[in-house]
């Protein structure tokens, strides 16, 4: 499977934003708190005035970066959602949530995307009792993703399991901590999603 294998700091900072591709690293050790310019030799020239098709450009690879997607994957994504009824913008953030890595991540199985999608890969998890392990899975509504019973044994799930004590989860998905499984209870609408980015440019950049 084709996956970006750089150092992801580097996004951020050719972003301009914090991407949280570390998980909770980022807020305490970010390398955008310290080096606010561009990666590269040039990074820190000029700074010229971005064109229309600039900013959609940036825009989409902030929505790519973030969840972790490759190019030809989040194309096929985009046009999945532009057959859906529905804004495309919204269609494209929904099935990018559900995304299985991405259920992982949210549910606090996983400290960020990448972490979520290596422990999806190595079969760590099931789809309503069926082990699945591709991380590109896209669940529906009272799916529910569990910890296979050969891996709740490891160690990293105990420790798992005092940290998901302390943290919540979103509105549209529900946890359960003694099964450690959650379950998909609604698709979620723009307003459940906190995210630093405007994905109507992102519609716009592929439209043009």
């Amino acid at each position: 499977m084709a996956r970006y294998t750089g150092p992801v700091c580097k996004l951020c900072r050719r972003e301009g934003v914090k991407l949280f591709l570390k998980g909770d690293k980022c807020m305490t050790k970010c390398t955008l708190d310290r080096h606010s310019s561009r990666p590269g030799q040039h990074g820190a020239g000029r700074v010229r005035k971005e064109s229309g098709y600039a900013k959609q450009l940036r825009e989409k690879q902030r929505v790519r970066r973030t969840y972790g997607v490759l190019e030809r994957q989040f194309v096929r994504h985009f046009d999945a959602a532009a057959r859906r009824p529905g804004k495309t913008s919204e269609n494209l953030l929904q099935i990018l949530e559900m995304r299985l890595d991405n259920l992982v991540y949210r549910l606090g199985f996983a400290d960020s995307r990448a972490q979520a999608r290596q422990l999806v890969n190595h079969g760590h998890f099931a789809v309503n009792g069926r082990k699945t392990d591709i991380p590109s899975f896209i669940a529906k509504p009272n799916d529910i993703i569990s910890v296979r019973e050969r891996s709740k044994g490891l160690e990293y799930f105990k420790i798992r399991i005092k940290l998901l004590a302390q943290k919540g989860v979103p509105a549209w998905l529900r946890l359960d901590l003694n099964a450690l499984s959650g379950s998909v209870v609604t698709i979620p609408s723009r307003g459940d999603l906190e995210l630093p980015f405007d994905e109507q440019m992102v519609v716009e950049y592929y439209q043009r």
